[in-house]
């Protein structure tokens, strides 16, 4: 992937009002200088002033923002689907609006980029030391072990929001409700490639998780069925050869 794509870096956030001016802050001075960066912020129904904070902030340091807002909140695969469709960028990072996520992670992302030769992937973040309950860690371990096991998707924290991958890979894939937790699955399923970055994460410094242990077993539960049965039922192409339409003789008769 060439250094010099353009990178869009997707929020999607929920009454974060006392977190996004920070997280803004923070993923614009990271990424001053590299050419056509944009934050791309998905307020999902936020009864907060979450956009209005956001503006202001991307304004006050000269950073480009293009910000949208749901009238009702959809979810986090909604809100993340809604900004990578308007996003201008060729690579798309993404990252969750509570500020767990560091933005100083994301060269590090886009330097694995570099090393990968297939043009679908995704780097997935991997918080090796979370800064949650000892409750909430034993959840995320359990769910991952058990999602690795049906999917095998080589992932130890598919719950991390920082992600990286190309638009084009994005827009291949099929997008469900708490599709954004089966991406690198989705990703892999489609013939793309996996590479995994240790990531830092921080303790939420305002606000109030949006997941409880419920919602995540339930919907976790239901999810990995159905994405098991879209992979089982996906079949990625091996082009045996190359048609020149130049000439009536195989591309790899001639080489």
């Amino acid at each position: 992937m060439s250094q010099h794509s353009t990178l869009s870096l997707v929020i999607p956030a929920k009454n974060e009002q006392e977190n996004i001016a920070k997280l803004l802050t923070e993923a614009f001075n990271v990424m001053r200088d590299y050419p056509g960066f944009e934050v791309v912020l998905v307020d999902d129904g936020s009864s907060d002033q979450t956009l209005a904070t956001a503006r202001r902030t991307a304004e006050a340091l000269g950073g480009r923002l293009l910000a949208v807002r749901h009238e009702q909140s959809i979810g986090q695969s909604g809100a993340l689907a809604t900004g990578i469709l308007r996003a201008t960028g060729q690579l798309i990072v993404t990252m969750d609006g509570d500020g767990q996520n560091d933005p100083a992670d994301i060269p590090a992302l886009l330097q694995q980029a570099n090393r990968l030769h297939n043009p679908d992937f995704c780097i997935a973040g991997y918080r090796r030391n979370r800064k949650d309950t000892a409750w909430k860690r034993f959840q995320s371990r359990l769910a991952n072990r058990i999602r690795n096991a049906f999917l095998h998707d080589g992932v130890p924290d598919t719950g991390c929001g920082l992600k990286l991958f190309p638009r084009s890979t994005f827009l291949k894939l099929p997008w469900f409700d708490h599709a954004h937790r089966f991406i690198p699955a989705l990703v892999k399923g489609a013939g793309g490639e996996i590479a995994i970055v240790e990531v830092n994460h921080r303790p939420r410094m305002a606000g109030i998780s949006k997941y409880n242990a419920w919602n995540r077993a339930w919907a976790g539960i239901v999810d990995m069925i159905g994405v098991m049965w879209l992979l089982n039922r996906t079949r990625v192409p091996q082009i045996a050869n190359l048609e020149d339409p130049n000439n009536s003789r195989p591309a790899t008769e001639r080489a």
